[in-house]
């Protein structure tokens, strides 16, 4: 029975399972981090884009009317 309980206390495959899951839940905070700034930059690009496109298309800035 001791020895049961020792063998117990001095197992450690379990703490390294926990570290690579904690591993892997900071790995995926610093990804949700970069991937939401990185989509809001990108979405101000678009949209700095379209407004380029729309100004241009509005003052006549596309090819001459055929007479």
């Amino acid at each position: 029975m001791m020895n049961t309980i020792k063998s117990f206390l001095q197992d450690e495959s379990g703490a390294t399972a926990i570290e690579y899951g904690l591993i892997a839940a900071l790995v995926s905070v610093a990804a949700i981090a970069a991937l939401g700034s990185l989509g809001n930059s990108l979405g101000t690009m678009f949209n700095r884009v379209a407004n380029e496109l729309g100004n241009a298309v509005g003052s006549g800035g596309g090819a001459p009317a055929a007479p």
